[in-house]
């Protein structure tokens, strides 16, 4: 959670490249357990995949320490920073507009 809330991956006005911390900014949390497929043919394959109930409590205990961390600090407390999540094990449905043509895959 650490690594992930001060890594430097976003622009300010300036053009500095900042943290969500540093920003402050929201934090928006998508489980994706499909990234663990495989190929096998033409069909994907996910028998490697974390059982569902340890990879819930994982990822709960991911968002629990993101919401502990931003809590934390004085600034993003200050800004009403909010921590946002997916279920995991549902389907997720996303809308979403972002101000680059990137998306980061952080692998802990």
């Amino acid at each position: 959670v650490n690594m992930l809330l001060n890594v430097k991956l976003s622009e300010n006005e300036s053009g500095e490249y900042v943290s969500v911390l540093d920003l402050p900014g929201n934090v928006l949390i998508i489980p994706q357990a499909t990234l663990g497929g495989k190929l096998k043919g033409r069909k994907m394959q996910y028998h490697a995949n974390i059982e569902k109930e340890k990879g819930l409590e994982l990822y709960s205990q991911f968002v629990t320490l993101c919401e502990k961390e931003l809590a934390a600090n004085a600034k993003c407390v200050e800004a009403g920073v909010l921590v946002k999540h997916g279920t995991y094990g549902n389907r997720q449905v996303l809308n979403l507009d972002t101000n680059g043509p990137y998306t980061h895959l952080i692998e802990f």
